[in-house]
């Protein structure tokens, strides 16, 4: 049968295991879809750098934007990552009628929407699964197999570097400089892991799972963000005290009223007793929260050359069966049009940590302030005597500005020296 031509935008890590996966397994994959799959050239910013895949030089162009539309490509893989040029050289592919693979979080999140539309217009398929934890199959889930269902939240960690970094200062007791540094040293973290740690990538991600659960554009520009920089070992060290860990998570989660919905990535205690609090090193898990459903967990690899280029191959395997029985995915879901809310209406709970004055009336006046915002004390405890006295508390669930508001207030107080951390408290409600 005639080969479909594939036309590959990028050749470092990721992209050449995707040209290793499609020689190794070439003849499966042509079982699989019908007919063969032939690479016909590769996109690479410079000629001549030795690359880890054999491959015919031949085939290595610079010429991207020819590439993509050449009459003979059926389908570009895009692996190159970032805004530009990749958001054009999608758009003039499925501007051609090719069916793309991308696996760009950044520009999925940032501009999903011209690309959704130039896959409409050109009658393409947009494929996606490798844009959110790596070879975990997460995506297409959401997009198809809940597509009857109500899906009421996502939550999870769709970042390994900095539940890496997270996970070895709870094991070892390491300072936050001491873990980004080892993580960096085996490979896990970028030389400037500025869009890890700060939580960038992570908000890309939770922008793209939340408008497939919810069914509305949500763009990473409305998705609530904190990083990873401000925990201490202070902090990893009383969360494990109190049985909780802390870990980075994106949470995506529908109003109770249903109109709108809240995404937002922070840092977070969690209980130990949950199952996210064993997800360890740099692997990734998600829990999904429908209404007939109930809860659904997905946990694997959620980065790396071999683990995304699977994912990579899954789509290539499904947008190559449409074409060839002339047929295209699911289009993008946005007929619930849901707004994203701010942050401060969002409903959480709060640990809280407070460096106070040692003398009587130091808890009265605590709870007087907590009251006066509507926020309400699950527990208190203190700990320590004179300069080292300090109060901790956990919170019932309130909104996030009155937790805000509460904090602000306690800084106003002449018996409180600091407020020493303010950690949310997710997973155990």
């Amino acid at each position: 049968m005639k080969p479909l031509k594939v036309a590959l935008l990028g050749c470092g890590v990721v992209g050449s295991q995707v040209i290793r996966l499609m020689h190794e397994q070439a003849g499966d994959l042509a079982a699989r879809i019908g007919a063969p799959l032939e690479l016909a050239g590769v996109a690479v910013r410079r000629l001549g750098r030795k690359r880890d895949v054999e491959i015919d030089p031949g085939l290595f162009t610079t010429d991207a934007e020819s590439l993509v539309t050449r009459d003979d490509v059926d389908i570009v893989i895009e692996v190159i990552g970032g805004i530009e040029p990749a958001r054009s050289l999608i758009v003039a592919a499925l501007g051609k009628g090719k069916s793309v693979v991308t696996a760009n979080k950044a520009l999925l999140a940032e501009d999903g929407a011209t690309l959704h539309e130039a896959a409409r217009a050109g009658n393409g398929d947009l494929y996606f699964e490798a844009s959110v934890a790596g070879a975990i199959p997460l995506l297409r889930p959401l997009r198809e197999s809940l597509a009857g269902d109500h899906v009421k939240r996502v939550l999870g960690i769709v970042n390994g570097t900095t539940n890496y970094i997270l996970d070895k200062m709870d094991s070892t007791g390491a300072s936050f400089t001491d873990a980004l540094e080892e993580a960096q040293t085996l490979g896990y973290a970028e030389a400037d892991p500025t869009a890890d740690v700060e939580g960038f990538d992570a908000a890309a991600k939770a922008a793209i799972l939340a408008g497939l659960a919810f069914h509305s554009r949500v763009t990473a520009a409305e998705v609530h963000r904190e990083g990873i920089t401000e925990i201490t070992a202070t902090d990893v060290a009383s969360a494990k005290a109190m049985g909780y860990v802390i870990k980075l998570l994106a949470i995506c989660a529908r109003s109770d009223d249903g109109r709108t919905i809240g995404v937002r990535v922070h840092p977070a205690m969690i209980p130990r007793s949950h199952p996210l609090a064993g997800v360890r090193e740099a692997y990734n898990a998600v829990f999904v929260e429908a209404e007939s459903a109930g809860q659904l967990m997905f946990y694997g690899k959620g980065a790396g050359g071999a683990p995304t280029a699977s994912a990579v191959l899954g789509d290539l395997v499904a947008v190559a069966r449409n074409r060839l029985a002339g047929t295209r995915g699911p289009e993008e879901s946005t007929y619930a049009d849901l707004a994203v809310h701010p942050m401060g209406e969002t409903v959480t709970r709060c640990h809280v940590a407070l460096d106070v004055a040692d003398k009587p009336g130091v808890l009265a006046r605590v709870a007087e302030l907590f009251s006066k915002h509507d926020v309400s004390i699950q527990t208190v405890r203190q700990e320590g005597h004179g300069d080292d006295a300090q109060l901790v508390i956990v919170t019932h669930r309130a909104t996030d500005a009155a937790l805000t508001a509460t904090m602000e207030g306690l800084r106003d107080l002449d018996i409180v020296r600091a407020v020493a951390s303010v950690m949310r408290v997710e997973g155990d409600d």
